[in-house]
């Protein structure tokens, strides 16, 4: 390019990305300081702490990640599964077909409980799944599928998973913050 970059004016309305608002933008034109300063440290675990109120949870190791949802979903897909696993997925959007992507590419068996699209997920098809598989290690499901803004009952699913001694994730990225998660 031989001249500055100057974006036109939008009002995005999609899910995602989205319009910035004017104080955000003004806080990333500061000056820029290296990830080692004490204030960004200060900072840093400011946000942590924010985190762990916003996921009701006391665990240590909560960190934003800076990446697209999707990176989120996949990190903690591959730090779980082993090749040869079991993971029942729940998908009804696009957001839970991607997870099952995820799944097979970790080399798991992935055992796929599908809903029609736009309506929560089927909580007996799941029980069914988790019944006919109690060797599986994991159930995941999107609690607020973005795709077609179907909620699911995140504290039902994740109850099933716990009961079973399975572990479960959930995306909850258009539900958190929105409507009650557990």
């Amino acid at each position: 390019m031989t001249e500055a970059f100057k974006a036109p004016e939008r009002l995005l309305m999609g899910p995602g990305p989205s319009n910035v608002a004017p104080e955000v933008l003004a806080a990333g034109a500061q000056t820029t300081i290296g990830h080692l300063d004490p204030a960004f440290q200060a900072m840093m675990e400011e946000v942590k702490d924010l985190l762990r109120y916003a996921f009701q949870t006391k665990n240590a190791v909560t960190f934003p990640i800076s990446a697209p949802a999707s990176l989120a979903m996949e990190s903690g897909l591959v730090n779980v599964l082993e090749p040869g696993d079991t993971a029942i997925i729940a998908q009804n959007g696009v957001f839970g077909g991607r997870m099952a992507d995820i799944v097979t590419r970790c080399g798991a068996k992935l055992v796929l409980v599908e809903t029609d699209w736009g309506k929560p997920i089927d909580l007996d098809k799941v029980a069914e799944a988790i019944k006919a598989h109690p060797e599986a290690k994991l159930l995941g499901f999107v609690h607020a599928e973005t795709s077609t803004g179907a909620e699911s009952d995140a504290a039902a699913l994740a109850r099933m998973a716990s009961d079973a001694g399975m572990l479960s994730l959930m995306d909850t990225v258009t539900g958190l913050g929105g409507v009650p998660v557990l």
